[in-house]
């Protein structure tokens, strides 16, 4: 078969995105950067495992699947996480943030102040500004004031960001229009925990940073659905959003997109395709949202 990497999903440096593998190989990704890979046939998916521990059965995961977990090993990393609600003593300070996706996609979340804007850029947040600082019951106290006074999601399927992402606004003003208005909206909440400190609107914009600006990138109009054993795809990069990576592909195609979370639990050969290929499943953007080396 030849020599195989196993991806463990896209991370965001200081510089931009980068591919990781099992082992602690990196892969830094730059617009223009060919990715180019082929599953082998007869490769099966397995459990990427739970909280760095790996699957004590290596259980076979569908191709569709975000999380590439079983069953238990799901069940395991989601009891670990803040979003459990399991970790109440946390002691570590949070930041609860307002994030834009798109016209009308605007979510409340929070995250530890240690990570910065990280949590943002994995989401895929085209801009947001944080709201306030404080203890993580604070934190949660707020996001589910914001949920019930304002209506404020605190999750946007991923499906939705993408579909979008061809037809945002011209403008950094434009981008940042609904943070502002909902920031003063949630400012004027009397609900607010004490021991949550506010903090005043100032909205980052990261459609330079997801190479979101360049045309190409408006020009994706289908992602991939599932990584298949057989498969392949060569691409140059043109953009990168949260977990996604926009591919020029040519073909009737032109740019697709593929989810980064479908690659872990695979094993998959380099390629040194100079030409644009894409031997996947995908999926036409639907134009109205429903709610590599």
């Amino acid at each position: 078969m030849g020599r195989v990497w196993k991806c463990s999903g896209l991370r965001w440096a200081a510089d931009g995105p980068v591919l990781v593998w099992d082992g602690g190989r990196r892969s830094a990704l730059s617009w223009g950067k060919r990715v180019a890979f082929a599953v082998p046939e007869g490769a099966v998916r397995r459990c990427v495992g739970a909280r760095g521990n790996p699957c004590p059965v290596a259980a076979g995961v569908p191709g569709r699947s975000k999380g590439a977990r079983c069953e238990e090993c799901a069940r395991l990393d989601r009891a670990h996480s803040v979003a459990a609600d399991t970790l109440a003593d946390d002691p570590r300070p949070y930041r609860v943030y307002l994030a834009w996706f798109g016209p009308g996609m605007v979510k409340v979340g929070i995250t530890a102040v240690e990570r910065g804007p990280a949590r943002l850029l994995e989401q895929g947040a085209v801009c947001f500004s944080w709201l306030g600082t404080g203890p993580l019951m604070a934190a949660r106290r707020t996001e589910e004031l914001l949920r019930a006074a304002l209506r404020v999601p605190d999750r946007i399927p991923y499906a939705d960001k993408r579909s979008v992402r061809a037809a945002l606004p011209g403008t950094a003003a434009e981008r940042a229009f609904e943070v502002e208005e909902l920031h003063a909206r949630a400012g004027a909440l009397g609900e607010w925990p004490e021991s949550l400190g506010r903090e005043p609107c100032r909205v980052v914009d990261h459609m330079e940073r997801f190479g979101l600006l360049a045309p190409a990138a408006a020009a994706a109009g289908a992602d991939v659905v599932e990584l298949v054993p057989g498969g392949a795809v060569s691409g140059e990069l043109v953009a990168a959003a949260g977990p996604d990576l926009h591919l020029a592909v040519g073909g009737r195609l032109g740019a697709v997109v593929l989810d980064t979370r479908l690659m872990t639990g695979w094993e998959v050969a380099p390629r040194s395709s100079g030409t644009g290929e894409i031997r996947l499943p995908t999926r036409a953007f639907d134009t109205k949202p429903e709610g590599l080396f």
